[in-house]
This record gives structure tokens, C-alpha cells and sequence, in this order.
């Protein structure tokens, strides 16, 4: 059984130990050591990352670590070494059970999840009680932490609890570990997935949470920082909270901050008053778009006036907007007596709506397709899609068709 040092002290950062056992697989590279400090991934938790240096100079790259059946196993990284000679993926042999190692942990990514963990204690204890509801699932993630709950739970009701859980964490309580006898556990009110038995460790933030839990923690609620939900969602018959703890939560409000404050200066407003700016203006955009949209009908009624009775019309225009081909062959081919054929330039390629009203056109479509590289087709004497060619191509094939 490996002893679990980071039961006894989650703020230690480095050990020594002895190996016990090395294992080279399919599995990859994994070792065995009689005491570790690297805490495993578990409870939704993810494990440490660190390193491991044997006396001969080589150091080993942590960069998984798993428990089972009371032994702990480190995941090496394949060629992590410093030093000795390059051979195989330890840069020599595989050192004897019995090798003392020195262990260090990667801190930052250690105490990431210490605050992540503790922060999503406070916040749960704090819903479950106010809501009579069941934390149903935990992820620590690389960028952010989701708690799943089997309520219904409003963004405004997870900010009431954002802003008591602050309050909390500012009074700094401190952190307690509870290794219950069986007969106590019993009579213990705590939060827990599924029933317990055995040695079972509690976790205690005191007056917010009571849980179960293997993880690591911080030693008073005030390391955590602050916490700051991003989201409530809809999940299952429950919600999805996304939350953010301690060094990423004062990230992501910098974050929020410097791009305020850079809106404030392009709208030449407050950073208390950037929403009601940007408001005014999607306001304005919605009535210039509007404004717009009546002058191009205008312009693309007149134009296609101008092709009244003409037969088959070809317009190859680079500065009508998408969407807008269909519209102005359309109105052109209620005009022109034939097929109109409107073409308009987006990057690389040519979009285009062809019609003839009562035709058929799709041996056209078919034809054009093939010649010019495109995609698309439709019927009753409509079709739309793009083509890739130039403009003398595209001419060229109507002179041809129209002749």
C-alpha cells in the first residue's frame, strides 16, 4: 500500500521515496513508490503533475498518476530525462526497487485545484442546503469547473449564492479533515453520491459544507480567493453550473475588465455605461439596415425594369451582397421575358441564382455545373448555388447558352 502524503499535508511540494516497482508496456511507462505525494486522479479531480529525480541525474516527467487497489502508479512521460545515456525511454536502465527518488510537485497546478475543489465545496454545500437538491456530478476541467444538480437552479438564484459563498470565503473558516468511526458516520449528516462504508474521509468547510471527499484542499476558505459561476444551464432535469475559483476567476474578470475598458474607449463611454451604448447602437444598425434594405429594392426594381422584355439577361455583379442574387433575378425575371441569370462574387467563388419563370432550366444547371465547377441546383425553374470560375468564364458560357 502506498503511503498517501498528501492526505497529511496538501501544501507539501516535495519528497523523497524508494521505488517499488517499474513497469514498461502498452500501458507506457509507470512507477511504483512506497510513499507519494502526487495525488491521483479521482472524484473528479485531476491528478498532479510533476517530476521525479533519481540520484543518477535523470529526471522523469509526472505526467499522470492513478490509484488502484491502494497503490499509487506515476505515469512518466516517454524520454523525459536529463543526463545519463540516451537508451530507451529512461536514458539507461531501469532502476532497482529500492532506488530512492526525490519527488516535486507541480505547485501551481496543485494549488489551481486545491482552489477549484474547495471553492466548488463552499458553493455546493450552500445549493444543496438552500434547495434540498443532490450534487450529481463534479469536473475539475483544464479551464473551468461544472457542477451538475438535480434542480432546477436560475442564473439569478446561482448569483445569491455566488455572493453568500464570497462573503464566506472573505471570513476565512478554516478547512477540517474527519476520518469517522463507523458508529459515528451513522449519525453524521454529509454529502455523498452513493452510501459509504469503511474509512471514509469527510470534508468540512464549517457551516457551508459537510462531504465525503478524497481531494485536495486549501487549509482556510480564503485561499480560495473568490468564486464566479458563468453559466446556469439546462442538463438532464437538473442544471449545469459553470464556475470559476480563485486564480482563474480573477483572470477571467480581467479579462472582462480590459475588454470593457477597451469598448468604453471605442465607444467613447463609461465602463459602467458600455451595454447601453452598445444597445443604441445595435438599435441604430437595425435602422440603417432597414433603410438600406428599402433603397436596394428600389435600386433592384429599377434595374430590372431596365431589362423589361429584353429575353435572357446575364448580370455578373461583384458588389451585390449575399443573399441578394435571388432577389434581384427574381424581379428580373418577372421583367425580361427569359432566363435571368445573376452572379455575384464572394472570395473565391461566384454565387448565383438562376430563373426562368415557367421554365425549365435544368439541363442548364446541369450544364453550367460541370463546366464551371459548381455546386448547387433547384427546380421549377429556379436554381441557386456557386461556381468556381472567373468572369469570362461565366460570360462566355451564357453567350454561348443564349445564342
Amino acid at each position: 500500500m502506498t503511503e498517501k502524503l498528501f492526505y497529511q499535508d496538501a501544501y507539501q511540494t516535495e519528497f523523497t521515496a524508494q521505488i517499488q516497482e517499474w513497469i514498461e508496456d502498452e500501458k507506457g511507462l509507470r512507477v511504483r513508490l512506497d510513499r507519494t505525494a502526487f495525488y491521483p486522479e479521482g472524484g473528479g479531480q485531476g491528478a498532479d503533475h510533476g517530476t521525479l529525480e533519481l540520484a543518477d541525474g535523470r529526471t522523469l516527467q509526472v505526467t499522470d498518476v492513478h490509484e488502484a487497489d491502494d497503490e499509487v502508479w506515476h505515469y512518466i512521460e516517454t524520454g523525459s530525462t536529463a543526463g545519463g545515456t540516451e537508451k530507451g525511454t529512461t536514458g539507461s536502465e531501469a532502476p532497482a526497487a529500492g532506488t530512492a527518488v526525490t519527488g516535486r510537485i507541480d505547485w501551481a497546478r496543485r494549488f489551481d485545484h486545491m482552489q477549484q475543489h474547495s471553492g466548488e465545496h463552499i458553493v455546493s454545500g450552500m445549493i444543496c442546503r438552500r434547495f434540498g437538491c443532490d450534487n450529481v456530478g463534479f469536473h475539475l476541467g483544464e479551464d473551468i469547473v461544472t457542477i451538475d444538480f438535480n434542480v432546477r437552479i436560475s442564473m439569478e438564484e446561482a448569483l445569491e449564492i455566488e455572493e453568500q459563498a464570497n462573503t464566506y470565503i472573505w471570513e476565512d473558516h478554516s478547512f477540517e479533515v474527519l476520518w469517522p468511526t463507523a458508529e459515528e458516520l451513522k449519525t453524521l449528516e454529509y454529502r455523498s453520491k452513493k452510501e459509504l462504508s469503511g474509512d471514509v474521509r469527510i470534508a468540512r468547510f464549517p457551516g457551508a459544507d459537510t462531504c465525503a471527499c478524497c481531494g485536495t484542499h486549501v487549509s482556510g476558505s480564503a485561499q480560495v480567493g473568490l468564486v464566479k459561476f458563468l453559466s446556469a444551464k439546462n442538463f438532464h432535469e437538473g442544471t449545469r453550473l459553470e464556475l470559476l475559483c480563485g486564480r482563474r476567476a480573477m483572470e477571467f474578470l480581467s479579462m472582462n475588465h480590459r475588454e470593457n475598458k477597451a469598448a468604453a474607449v471605442l465607444l467613447s463611454s463609461s465602463e459602467d455605461q458600455t451595454s447601453e451604448h452598445v444597445k443604441k447602437l445595435l438599435e441604430e444598425n437595425l435602422r440603417l439596415k432597414a433603410a438600406a434594405a428599402a433603397m436596394e429594392e428600389k435600386l433592384f426594381r429599377m434595374w430590372a425594369e431596365s431589362f423589361r422584355d429584353q429575353g435572357n439577361v446575364l448580370v455578373i455583379d461583384d458588389e451585390i451582397t449575399n443573399g441578394q442574387p435571388r432577389a434581384l433575378a427574381d424581379l428580373i425575371a418577372e421583367c425580361c421575358g427569359g432566363i435571368a441569370a445573376v452572379f455575384s462574387r464572394k472570395e473565391d467563388r461566384y454565387n448565383y441564382a438562376v430563373i426562368q419563370k415557367g421554365g425549365e432550366i435544368s439541363a442548364l444547371i446541369k450544364d453550367m455545373n460541370q463546366e464551371l465547377s459548381g455546386r448547387g441546383g433547384g427546380r421549377n425553374g429556379f436554381a441557386q448555388g456557386s461556381v468556381a470560375a472567373e468572369k469570362d468564364s461565366i460570360e462566355r458560357f451564357f453567350q454561348r447558352v443564349f445564342a
